[in-house]
């Protein structure tokens, strides 16, 4: 969800007074109830990208809780199908996939956890996907999240591992982790990202902050709730006169 784009580029933006938006955030609510939560979360997407080409932070707010409803539930069923996979090769990742838990590790990288969420997006798949890095020296692993930022946090391990240096994990790890550790490691990752965020001096620039993060871990409930608290911040503000500094950040090819 790439918001840096010129209006031109972001398709049919609906009418300047933003019914088209509203029209298309009731077809989202309507997918909601229908339990069409794919269907929610792209069309409430859609208006997201365009409220904010618009500068209609209003709107921007209140489209984020259909938004994050929709997430949220697309998460518990992931989390509650009982199916759970280790990916450490491309050939694990199945023809068909099912609705669970996916864990990628090494040499799988956070590139590649991103474009197996977006599979099981486009197939309408349930799935909570995380990439761990290998075992740091203090026990721990790094999680990733990639999208326009790159943002890492260090989590507990799901069970007492033993640091080896002749692995590429570094612990040998084969087994999979429980449901609540993936729900943990989720939470912890999108905190660390929102903690990362470097102080700006125009709201605008706090919004885009937080859709960058939201780009990279659309699953993580509380990064919503924050950028609908910088929407409202950020209604009635002058447009910014700068540009906006914007980088990868460390690299999401690497662990």
């Amino acid at each position: 969800m790439s918001l840096n784009l010129p209006s031109s580029l972001l398709g049919d933006q609906g009418p300047s007074d933003g019914s088209g938006i509203d029209s298309m955030m009731d077809r989202a609510s309507r997918a909601l109830v229908e339990t069409d939560y794919f269907e929610a979360e792209r069309l409430s997407e859609r208006a997201l990208r365009q409220a904010r080409s618009a500068r209609d932070f209003e709107r921007m707010a209140r489209i984020c809780l259909p938004l994050q409803e929709a997430r949220r539930q697309k998460r518990l069923i992931a989390l509650d199908a009982g199916f759970g996979l280790l990916i450490c090769k491309g050939a694990d990742v199945p023809r068909a996939l099912e609705p669970g838990v996916y864990l990628l590790q090494p040499p799988m990288i956070g590139a590649e956890a991103r474009t197996l969420r977006e599979h099981a997006d486009r197939k309408k798949v349930p799935a909570l996907v995380l990439c761990r890095e290998p075992m740091t020296r203090d026990g721990r692993w790094p999680m990733v999240a990639v999208g326009p930022r790159i943002f890492r946090a260090k989590v507990a391990t799901p069970e007492p591992l033993e640091r080896v240096e002749d692995h590429v994990t570094k612990d040998r790890y084969s087994g999979l982790p429980p449901a609540s550790w993936f729900e943990m490691a989720s939470e912890a990752l999108g905190d660390a990202g929102f903690a990362a965020l470097p102080d700006v001096e125009h709201p605008d620039f706090r919004v885009d902050d937080l859709l960058d993060l939201l780009d990279a871990h659309p699953g993580h409930e509380k990064l919503h709730q924050w950028l609908a608290e910088a929407c409202r911040v950020a209604v009635g503000s002058a447009p910014p006169t700068e540009s906006r500094r914007l980088g990868f950040g460390e690299n999401p090819f690497g662990f």
